[in-house]
């Protein structure tokens, strides 16, 4: 279940909080419970299939990631799928219950997540085996979190209504662009985290049949990619500020370019998920902390005023 890479989901949910703390006022506790018990399961629920499906169809010894832990035989195998049933059943159970709290959108776009969180893997076609990795986990985790976390605690940047026979949707657009416009940061680290990982593996990942991103893009397009999608986080952020969105206090995050460009320019000198894979992560994290933290500040303050 790769628990030490949970954390890429849970900094846009903390993120949410904060953002629905600081621009709206609201914080509904059992339901962002409901939403991290959903989210977390899920995730380790994705992970889990994803392995066990490499697992199955991979034919390389050292790509059998269960082998050594829990054995290869029909007994170990089901309990593999029984542990993998059992998270679902948790990660759905608390988005129903979150649905029923919080209305019809929460229902389709946990819907929407949860179908391409299995479709990433499983299916003929899976999302996987595909150049849209890259494209699906960052706009799904980058964005649809952060948005669903503000759902949950400001259903009006939502309204909908029931008039008659008709459901009525509003889509206020200038509450959801200034929410993509803040998600950008997550966006951009977390599908540059699958373009690093994607790199790395070019030539396995040919080996078994799968034709990624950096496939069709070759390699130098691919790090021009990832180091294009580095630098947009900070003009991101800067008019984010200045559009009032985010408080004067998100400017001390773009601090955070020093060390990162340093960790992006190691990774562009060498690309080996051995040494420098790990940059991408630490990006991640970087950027997350240092973007948390204004927010975090700002709304400290208001509590304490």
């Amino acid at each position: 279940m790769e628990l030490r890479t949970k954390i890429a989901s849970q900094f846009p949910f903390l993120f949410g909080i904060l953002y629905s703390l600081y621009r709206y006022g609201e914080f509904a506790p059992l339901n962002c419970l409901l939403m991290f018990v959903s989210l977390l399961f899920f995730d380790m629920t994705t992970t889990a299939i994803n392995n066990y499906v490499d697992f199955q169809k991979s034919e390389d010894p050292s790509y059998r990631q269960f082998e050594n832990p829990i054995g290869t035989g029909s007994l170990s195998l089901a309990l593999v799928r029984l542990v993998i049933a059992l998270m679902l059943m948790v990660a759905v159970t608390a988005g129903v219950l979150l649905a029923l709290r919080t209305g019809p959108v929460l229902l389709a776009g946990g819907m929407i997540s949860f179908a391409a969180g299995i479709l990433y893997t499983a299916g003929p076609v899976p999302i996987s085996r595909l150049p849209l990795g890259e494209l699906f986990s960052g706009l799904f985790m980058g964005f649809l979190i952060p948005f669903l976390t503000v759902y949950i605690n400001h259903g009006d940047i939502f309204p909908v209504a029931l008039n008659g026979s008709i459901l009525e949707l509003t889509v206020p657009l200038g509450e959801w662009g200034g929410l993509f416009l803040v998600s950008l940061p997550f966006i951009f680290t977390i599908s540059n985290l699958m373009l690093a990982n994607n790199i790395c593996d070019l030539e396995q990942d040919m080996g078994h049949n799968r034709y990624l991103l950096p496939f069709f893009l070759g390699i130098p397009r691919s790090l021009l990619l990832f180091r294009v999608s580095y630098y947009l986080i900070f003009p991101a952020i800067t008019t984010a500020v200045i559009l009032r969105i985010l408080p004067l206090l998100s400017l001390a995050s773009l601090l955070c370019f020093i060390p990162v460009n340093r960790n992006l320019g190691r990774f562009l000198e060498k690309q080996d998920k051995g040494s420098t894979f790990v940059l991408s992560a630490r990006n991640l994290t970087l950027v997350s902390l240092f973007y948390l933290i204004p927010p975090g500040l700002a709304v400290l303050w208001k509590l304490l005023n």
